[in-house]
């Protein structure tokens, strides 16, 4: 008797296993295909509990996919062409700028709890992000030219009409070119690096899986 009660807990046992590994599948369920990696759903879920992090909000699945996927073509790209991962101290400076947002090492972790996230993801996904915005900076910085007309257009069309909204005074503009280059020249670099994305994506094969855009 007792080995078959024994016997009838390792099929139990078994038969539960058997159970949670079929709602992982589901929970975790491959959501698109690039190249031979797979993006999967927990991806997804992980990359929304980061933006909530950072942003305080978070994206659409489409939109996260959509990053993530964005994320893989430049990482790769950047992996092809030899560029280097951030230094462990440019990666520390990145997380405690993130932490200080939270005005203490004990509201992060909070947060990162509340969240569902151990700061190894947290660091993970900072040096992540620091590796692929340094690359693409690297990419097409050099691209960039911005004109002494463009800033003053900038500063007279946009800048000043905006402090005035918030009630505040514009300060000549000899003290913020150099600042409104840095703006032009970001912008500049985000176009470029969307238009080569779009370009990129159609050389991998992408393919998105069930309802993966949904949402």
């Amino acid at each position: 008797m007792r080995r078959l009660a024994q016997a009838a807990m390792v099929i139990g046992l078994a038969a539960a296993l058997a159970g949670t590994a079929r709602a992982q599948q589901v929970v975790d369920r491959i959501v698109a295909r690039v190249g031979r990696d797979i993006i999967t759903l927990s991806d997804i879920q992980e990359l929304g509990r980061y933006q909530q992090l950072v942003q305080g909000k978070e994206q659409t699945q489409a939109e996260r996919l959509r990053e993530l996927i964005e994320q893989w073509v430049v990482q790769r790209d950047a992996m092809l062409s030899g560029f280097r991962a951030p230094a462990k101290a440019d990666v520390d400076k990145a997380l405690a700028g993130l932490e200080k947002r939270f005005g203490s090492p004990q509201a992060f972790g909070a947060r990162l709890k509340e969240l569902g996230l151990s700061e190894g993801d947290a660091r993970r996904m900072v040096e992540r992000q620091l590796f692929l915005s340094r690359y693409l900076d690297f990419r097409f910085r050099a691209e960039v030219q911005v004109t002494e007309s463009e800033i003053e257009d900038y500063y007279r069309n946009t800048l000043v009409p905006e402090l005035k909204r918030e009630g505040q005074a514009a300060p000549p503009l000899e003290s913020v070119a150099d600042r409104i280059r840095e703006v032009l020249i970001e912008r500049g670099i985000s176009q470029r690096a969307a238009k080569w994305l779009d370009e990129l994506r159609t050389r991998w094969n992408v393919q998105t899986i069930g309802g993966a855009a949904e949402k």
